[in-house]
């Protein structure tokens, strides 16, 4: 990260929205708790919740604040909007021989973050950076850049999502099962666009990579964006791939307000993801959380949530 810009690790996605790498989702979900229940009395945490906890429902990223963000940077942002949209663009189709969209623009400390979406496939979020001089009133658009390792991660989920998509397509296929179900529901997909950054993702589950072995398709993909599902699915089998190595987090929240996450629903969605075929191979981790998300930071894990995560995955071969 470039010094002087500081933001918040937003994880993805809905609870936990996943920005850059991911260091372990047990880490990171123990550091978000931290911050829902940072104030030192209870009636500060009661008087944050009332003010900032929404029902997942309802939130459509809207609310979503980076630490030490400035409303001078925000402001700044929005008044040259097509400037910073264009300059993205050019950023992406340029390092990363990729189109997106941008969905929003986000002030920081010196800075704004801009999350985007890709166009067609591979198909992923993320966000850039763009520089901005206060004092000046000066937005840097020749300085575009992105967090090491996060544009690529993205790019490399998206790529294995890309060769694997019928095992993807069935994981799909059973979570709407299980929405349909159970009283439970994922993230609203604006919330996706606008604060998720999370590579592929959609409202029920994201993917990041944890090792090195995708780097040969992601290569691939730079030198000709046309690459086809065959020759990366071919590379992908040339690498010494693991399990271990991509991490697919499933992640709901109960549908009805004033209610705890539900262990036997949990436990039927653990069973079943252990007992699946025909699904990605991967380390999957299971969240679910009550009926609110803390709006400012995009986070849904709280103490009660339930988890299988990380250090007690599931291995899927």
């Amino acid at each position: 990260m470039k010094s002087g810009y500081k933001k918040i690790l937003a994880l993805t996605l809905g609870s936990s929205i996943l920005v850059g790498g991911c260091t372990g989702v047990d880490n990171l979900t123990n550091r978000e708790k931290v911050e829902v229940t940072k104030p030192s009395t209870e009636n500060k945490k009661n008087a944050y919740e009332t003010e900032n906890f929404v029902r997942i429902q309802d939130y459509k990223g809207e609310g979503y604040k980076l630490r030490d963000s400035r409303p001078e940077t925000g402001q700044l942002a929005e008044e040259n909007r097509e400037e910073i949209e264009e300059a993205v663009q050019q950023f992406f189709n340029s390092t990363y021989k990729t189109e997106v969209i941008v969905h929003n623009i986000v002030g920081a400390e010196d800075g704004a973050s801009v999350f985007v979406e890709s166009v067609g496939e591979p198909h992923f979020y993320t966000y850039a950076i763009i520089p901005i001089d206060v004092e000046n009133k000066i937005v840097k658009t020749d300085n575009v850049y992105s967090e090491a390792g996060q544009v690529e991660n993205a790019i490399q989920g998206a790529l294995y999502a890309m060769v694997y998509h019928q095992e993807f397509s069935a994981l799909d296929d059973y979570l709407e099962t299980v929405i349909q179900e159970y009283p439970v529901v994922g993230i609203p997909i604006e919330a996706v666009e606008k604060v998720g950054g999370s590579g592929f993702s959609n409202s029920v589950y994201r993917t990041s990579k944890l090792g090195k072995e995708l780097e040969g398709i992601y290569n691939l993909y730079l030198k000709n964006p046309e690459v086809s599902k065959e020759e990366l699915k071919k590379k992908l089998s040339e690498a010494n791939f693991k399990p271990d190595q991509m991490l697919i987090l499933i992640e709901l929240y109960m549908k009805e307000s004033d209610v705890e996450p539900d262990q036997a629903v949990f436990d039927k969605i653990v069973s079943d993801i252990e007992e699946m075929k025909g699904i990605p191979s991967g380390s999957y981790s299971i969240i679910l959380n009550d009926n609110l998300i803390d709006k400012r930071r995009g986070i849904g894990t709280k103490d009660n949530s339930l988890e299988r995560t990380m250090r007690n995955g599931i291995m899927k071969e």
